[in-house]
């Protein structure tokens, strides 16, 4: 199976690249920018051509929650008309795409976990951009599998797990916000999962109902604070750094685009279809914070 990954310096498209060599069965190839910019046609026309691909992972994207609410043309260029783009070339030469969307299509007013039927309502620029970018790629290729997720950290690139353990080698207090709740997730994990729905999609024709939306996260909930507790345990078990965490509500933390309140996703349909678990969120945190500090 050859995969070619758009992107290659986010922490999904690292965590392709580190666990791809581990399947005899995946050729993996990732490519981002210059060589391969989803904004230029011409740049996808040639690495489709170069590498062949059986299947697409579309792991580039404009991530800057907060940015996106003034560079919203920046935001829906990269997150809606380059995925249109990069699910159109897959479908013209017959690949499938798989394509990483966000808990934050939705609008965080439901009192449970989130199900892939759920109404949408983004809340932030970042959020709408990712919704339209999941409803280009199903209107331009047939052999699609949209992947949300959510919260993701890895020990590479900038996350909330970082960010934690670098604030806690200065400061004995941090303030973390507590009423938002979601899932966690683990990069390796989700590329696991990742991996494992490319492969059980090989072939598989453009009728089979298996192609679809599905909720990838690691298994369980927890809010900022709770994972704020939760990885300075786990460092300070190690001796790494760690320090106290005070609860505290949205209000008290502005910030210029609106976060759910709810992020929860419910990954029993991945389950279900494709016999995919993520695991528990505070399996993923321990494995993390292990390599960090480790």
């Amino acid at each position: 199976m050859r995969v070619l990954i758009a992107g290659w310096q986010g922490q999904l498209a690292r965590a392709l690249v580190e666990i791809a060599p581990g399947h005899a069965d995946v050729e993996a190839l990732a490519v981002g920018r210059p060589a391969l910019d989803i904004c230029e046609p011409a740049t996808i026309t040639r690495a489709m051509t170069d590498f062949r691909p059986d299947v697409i992972i579309n792991a580039a994207a404009y991530t800057a929650v907060d940015k996106a609410e003034s560079e919203p043309e920046a935001a829906f260029a990269l997150n809606r008309d380059g995925a249109r783009l990069l699910a159109e070339a897959a479908a013209q030469r017959g690949a499938a795409i798989i394509h990483v969307s966000t808990d934050y299509v939705f609008d965080g007013a439901k009192p449970a976990a989130y199900v892939e039927d759920d109404p949408t309502g983004p809340l932030n620029v970042y959020g709408r951009s990712k919704l339209e970018g999941e409803i280009a790629v199903r209107a331009a290729n047939p052999r699609h599998l949209i992947v949300r997720t959510s919260w993701v950290h890895s020990a590479s690139g900038a996350n909330f797990v970082k960010t934690m353990l670098r604030l806690a080698g200065d400061r004995k207090m941090v303030r973390v916000v507590d009423d938002q709740v979601g899932t966690p997730t683990y990069a390796p994990h989700l590329a696991e999962a990742i991996l494992e729905l490319a492969r059980g999609m090989t072939g598989a024709g453009e009728g089979d109902p298996r192609w679809g939306t599905y909720h990838a996260a690691g298994t369980g909930a927890v809010s900022w604070c709770g994972l704020a507790r939760e990885v300075f345990r786990v460092s300070g078990a190690a001796s790494g750094p760690a320090a106290e965490v005070e609860g505290i509500t949205t209000a008290d933390y502005p910030t210029p685009a609106r976060r759910p309140a709810n992020s929860r996703l419910d990954g029993t349909r991945l389950r279900t279809v494709h016999a995919i678990t993520l695991p528990p969120w505070q399996v993923g945190v321990a494995e993390g914070v292990g390599r960090l500090v480790g």
